[in-house]
């Protein structure tokens, strides 16, 4: 596809029947609805009595999880362990809240991991559109943060997040949130004027990063809490790009994959490399950003960075995260394919119902 795509939104609507632009350009106003709607969700009195937080989800609804984690772990004693399994881990007592969130309500794992959550005496949350996990929970009345949304599970981020946060801040874990959130929509509006799909390429900085990963293989760089950014990217370009991508954690990838940056030679020719860049992020992780975007040039390399945008960790993460989602739906374009279809994955989960 030519790279004229870019700015021509008409051959755009047509490869994006479903919407997939919209619901990226919402995300903000989404992020905005969820945050109003987590403040008013009542939890039990005794939830603040607890010493671990263990998150049951996958894929979309997951990611929101990684995020929280990360955004949670800078300031308060209380660890998160998230859940990709089908079974719960045996360190969840009696003073564990376990939060299971699944967009459609029918994501396998998470209900085999959320009943046998039912056996414990865990505090219990759900977050759900419906299903099966939204019979369950008020089956066996455990409380639940329902929503609607029409669009993928991983345009959801924003219910599968800000309840999270809203349930941290209830519960005494993070402070200034509120002000956090205010900010985040903000950056999110403002850089939404730099990169909309209505910004010319010669301008936009997110399809300028799209034209030189096209035909390339991504490979995104984090750290801190821009990691769990970072596996956002890899995803989003994995789903709506329909590309191969990969993610690297810092400083840890300097104790690794840095050596074998140069072979094979034919997978570096056509590799490109982003580094999400923030001002939070540890001054000795920065030097490494510094020497390890050297070495991939030496090597052959197309290296870029994205620079977050934003003072608090919160506005820095959406702000990343809502320039990852336009690169992906971008890219897609270039790729002359529709954003939103899985098919792979419907094809799965039609497969795995048959089976015993």
């Amino acid at each position: 596809m030519s790279m004229e795509i870019l700015d021509d939104l008409d051959s755009q609507r047509r490869l994006d029947p479903n919407g997939m632009l919209d619901t990226i350009r919402e995300l903000p106003q989404q992020c905005r609805q969820a945050w109003k709607a987590g403040q008013e969700f009542e939890l039990p009195r005794d939830y603040t009595q607890i010493d671990r937080i263990v998150i049951l989800g996958m894929g979309g609804s997951a990611i929101a999880g990684d995020m929280f984690r990360s955004l949670l772990q800078r300031e308060s004693a209380v660890p998160v362990f998230n859940v990709r399994q089908y079974d719960l881990p045996p360190f969840v007592g009696d003073r564990a809240l376990v939060i299971a969130s699944s967009f459609s309500g029918n994501t396998e794992e998470t209900l085999s991991a959320f009943e046998q959550a039912l056996a414990t005496k865990a505090k219990k949350l759900a977050i759900t559109c419906g299903g099966k996990l939204l019979a369950t929970a008020r089956a066996n009345g455990v409380p639940v943060f329902t929503y609607q949304f029409r669009g993928e599970p991983r345009a959801a981020l924003g219910w599968s997040l800000m309840p999270l946060l809203a349930v941290a801040q209830r519960l005494g874990l993070m402070q200034g949130v509120a002000r956090d959130v205010e900010e985040a929509l903000a950056v999110m509006e403002e850089i939404q004027e730099q990169i909309g799909e209505g910004v010319s390429a010669a301008t936009n900085p997110a399809k300028q990063v799209t034209r030189r990963l096209h035909s390339k293989l991504p490979v995104i760089y984090g750290a801190g809490f821009l990691t769990e950014v970072a596996h956002r990217w890899k995803t989003q370009l994995n789903e709506s790009a329909k590309v191969w991508s990969f993610y690297e954690e810092l400083p840890e990838a300097d104790h690794n994959a840095i050596i074998g940056y140069e072979l094979p030679a034919e997978i570096v020719r056509t590799t490109a490399v982003v580094f999400l860049d923030s001002d939070l992020i540890h001054p000795r992780v920065k030097l490494r950003y510094e020497f390890t975007q050297r070495m991939l040039e030496k090597a052959g390399l197309d290296v870029m960075t994205v620079r977050s945008r934003g003072h608090s960790a919160l506005a820095q993460t959406l702000s990343a995260v809502l320039f990852g989602d336009y690169v992906s739906y971008y890219l897609a374009m270039l790729n002359g394919i529709d954003p939103t279809p899985t098919t792979v994955i419907d094809n799965l989960k039609a497969w795995l119902a048959q089976q015993p």
